[in-house]
């Protein structure tokens, strides 16, 4: 049990740095930013939605208030991250080994906070 509380807190606290990283570059780089999702062939007013929803997510992860608003975010981090990594295998291959990282780390967050923390 030990081992499933290591691997869960170190996956949320992963997790939660890429997201707030995110999070920052989204807002205070905006420009980057809105490269990036063109050159994805994103629209760029998700940008700022986008931030929003992942700040509420964590909140929510964290928060742990109820387990359905934790299900939705953690539903959102999924599809955010498997987008992300697909969007950059498809372009050119860059910025792979963030979104694999942060999908992964959803992935071992989500099923060892089952056990965790349910």
């Amino acid at each position: 049990m030990k081992i499933k509380k290591i691997a869960f807190w170190l996956s949320t606290v992963l997790l939660t740095a890429i997201m707030c990283f995110s999070v920052y570059n989204y807002f205070f780089n905006y420009e980057a930013i809105k490269g990036f999702f063109e050159h994805f062939g994103y629209p760029t007013y998700l940008v700022y939605p986008l931030a929003i929803a992942k700040i509420l997510g964590l909140v929510a992860i964290w928060g742990n208030f109820s387990k359905w608003l934790k299900e939705w975010a953690y539903a959102g981090f999924f599809f955010n991250t498997a987008l992300a990594f697909f969007a950059h295998y498809i372009t050119d291959g860059s910025g792979l080994l963030f979104s694999s990282i942060a999908f992964i780390c959803v992935l071992v967050s989500y099923f060892t906070g089952k056990q965790v923390r349910p």
